[in-house]
């Protein structure tokens, strides 16, 4: 292998890094190894990883178990084509993804990323109404603040204005136009969940009367999306929200009411629920979805990121019955026969991944990931909490295995990383935001090691 300095010219040279100008601005770290919860950096040192790459490292790194099922796969075959042919890692992976979602999903389709599986979540809303008849139901509504993937129906459901991709929404046209609702009231309540067992008369009328009793849901804000639904159904396929948590769009907390409310909203105004848990999903909220905080089905459910627990690039999108009826009953010129869901990535199902993704299925199910997660919220809202007092802090909140703490004004990325790095921990802040998702393992001497790394960033951003 090249030494340092010649891999890092190089990279500087070609390698166009996600989310930069090409040549980068600021030289990335060399990474040369990860085990447990651990990156080794090429010139020896060790952070510890706040981000479980991106959110997707549930269970750290070089896991023995998912390191197995990778071995053992890559005995029988590392990938082979999906169209016309089949294999049992992909059957028994859809098996264990049926068996892990509410009952009203039952079909699954996969793709090999996040933002692909929301593409063909949209690709399913769309061909579903073409095969009911009705083909004017063809725009999707949202919430502000969301983030949906860098693809281009994805984009165009990602926050409009303080989102990553308002270059194209500076420039009409390019994307297709969507329907913004305002961005959903901040904050989560984890003992008064607005749940559909409430009473019928609280959740008949979000014009006026839909509200948890006890204030944690505003009643208001349900009005005004009940208002632009009843505006719009015409010409709305699917409402698409990223549940309780709305992730690279600003790392906001949202009461599960709002969820269960739009699931009734989508029912009454005749449009499909789309939920976008790829960041939110196996376990980062503290259940293994987020909707399950709200006690309510999507008609359609993406997943990624932590499917395989990080070692390889999968996703998957899930529906019921009816929206397959529906999609299967369209017609397209695309699809040969017509009836078909015109989509297939040449990795879709690929066996590797899915052999990984039902090792760490395996390891979620035995249920010892809750208190960890436990853990890591407790250990997070106790070092985080005093940071809420520091000159520059506009917010310190904490779910789950996420812990955030929010500026009033944009970080200074390169010195705050530099920060944390110094602390001993990789951390990735971005907009005015320093936060933490790590893997569940990490252990409470690393959390600390984290929050010092956290304050640290503050004290320099």
């Amino acid at each position: 292998m090249a030494d340092s300095a010649t891999l890092l010219a190089s990279d500087r040279a070609h390698v166009w890094h996600p989310y930069g100008a090409m040549p980068g601005q600021v030289e990335p770290l060399l990474v040369e190894s990860a085990a447990g919860v651990r990156l080794r950096l090429a010139d020896g040192r060790e952070l510890v990883d706040g981000m479980s790459s991106w959110w997707a490292a549930i269970h750290g790194y070089r896991h023995p178990d998912l390191d197995a099922a990778a071995h053992g796969q890559l005995d029988r075959m590392s990938h082979v084509m999906f169209g016309g042919l089949t294999h049992a890692p992909a059957i028994e992976l859809a098996e264990d993804l049926v068996r892990l979602t509410p009952e009203p999903l039952q079909h699954v389709f996969f793709s090999d990323s996040g933002s692909v599986s929301v593409e063909v979540a949209v690709k399913m809303a769309l061909q579903f109404w073409i095969g009911r008849g009705r083909p004017g139901k063809h725009r999707l509504a949202t919430w502000r603040g969301g983030y949906h993937g860098d693809t281009w129906q994805p984009m165009s459901v990602c926050d409009p204005d303080g989102g990553m991709h308002n270059l194209w929404t500076t420039h009409p046209g390019r994307l297709p136009a969507q329907l913004f609702a305002d961005q959903p009231p901040a904050g989560f309540d984890a003992a008064n969940r607005y749940l559909a067992s409430r009473d019928a008369a609280n959740r008949e009328a979000p014009n006026g009367d839909a509200s948890n009793g006890d204030g944690a849901v505003d009643a208001s804000y349900l009005a005004h999306w009940d208002q632009l639904l009843g505006e719009h159904a015409d010409e709305l396929a699917a409402i698409i929200v990223e549940p309780v948590v709305q992730g690279a769009g600003g790392m906001t907390f949202h009461h599960p009411g709002y969820v269960t409310a739009l699931r009734e909203l989508a029912d009454r105004h005749d449009v499909l629920l789309i939920l976008d848990e790829i960041a939110t999903g196996f376990g980062r909220t503290g259940t293994m979805f987020a909707s399950e905080q709200a006690g309510i089905s999507p008609d359609i459910l993406c997943v990624g990121k932590a499917l395989t627990g990080g070692y390889l690039s999968m996703a998957a999108t899930l529906c019921t019955a009816a929206v397959a009826d529906g999609v299967s009953a369209s017609t397209s010129e695309a699809a040969s026969g017509g009836g078909g869901l015109a989509h297939g990535p040449t990795f879709m199902a690929n066996p590797l991944a899915a052999s990984i993704a039902r090792a760490s299925i395996a390891l979620l199910s035995d249920g010892g990931w809750q208190a960890d997660v436990a853990r890591i919220e407790s250990e997070l809202q106790t070092g985080l909490r005093p940071l809420g007092d520091r000159p520059g802090v506009k917010d310190v909140r904490v779910l789950g295995a996420i812990g955030v703490v929010q500026l009033d004004h944009p970080v200074d990325v390169p010195a705050a990383t530099q920060a944390a790095v110094k602390q001993g921990a990789w951390l990735r802040p971005f907009r005015d935001l320093i936060y933490t998702m790590p893997p569940y393992p990490t252990d409470d001497a690393d959390l600390a090691v984290l929050v010092r790394a956290i304050s640290a960033a503050v004290d320099v951003a």
